[in-house]
């Protein structure tokens, strides 16, 4: 069964959430609430993609300066850096120096030009993958599932990169199209509640 943690505010959390105050916040205020916000939107999927073989806390501590140095994820920004741009990023000791993972975010940044451009917005296409009876009951969490399968692989075909089916779910659970918070959370009625609320914009 999932793990559940009792904070010394006396909160019931995923257990996952008690290992730092950073991330009990992004847990009680971020995860799993439903986002229609484009710049959002990139921003995870983007910030995923870095993740990909490392921890998220490593990413979250250092999520600000991200924010920085990608022009706080605003795409049409991003979409026109140059191999200038590329050479000092590489030496900006504050995000992940992975070449291939920030040459992807500027691919990525001129894909996300051409979705909006094709399906009038990031959130309209994402939201489209929204399964409809998805609430987790706290058995065997999989890592990734037909939904984000389905994301990945249309994502590759419009050209996008680092976005595997493992990196679409953990998308899909932090941007809220599904309500992976453990039965026993305090987040997760707050969150389901905020999901029957949403409306793609």
């Amino acid at each position: 069964m999932a793990d559940i943690a009792k904070g010394e505010d006396g909160t019931m959390r995923c257990g996952w959430s008690d290992a730092t105050p950073q991330y009990r916040r992004y847990h009680d205020e971020e995860w799993g609430y439903p986002v229609g916000d484009d710049r959002r939107l990139f921003e995870k999927i983007c910030l995923e993609g870095f993740q990909s073989g490392l921890s998220w806390r490593t990413i979250l501590e250092k999520r600000e300066n991200f924010r920085a140095a990608f022009c706080d994820f605003d795409f049409h920004a991003v979409a026109r850096f140059t191999d200038e741009d590329v050479a000092k990023l590489l030496h900006n000791a504050g995000i992940i120096r992975h070449r291939g993972k920030i040459e992807a975010t500027i691919n990525n940044a001129q894909r996300a030009i051409e979705m909006v451009a094709d399906e009038g917005s990031l959130a309209h296409f994402f939201w489209q993958f929204e399964p409809q009876d998805r609430l987790w009951d706290g058995v065997d969490m999989p890592a990734s599932t037909e939904a984000s399968a389905a994301i990945s692989k249309e994502l590759k075909k419009r050209g996008w990169k680092f976005v595997g089916p493992t990196t679409a779910y953990a998308f899909m659970q932090a941007m809220g199209l599904i309500n992976d918070h453990a039965p026993g959370c305090d987040a997760r009625n707050k969150v389901e509640a905020a999901r029957q609320k949403f409306r793609v914009p």
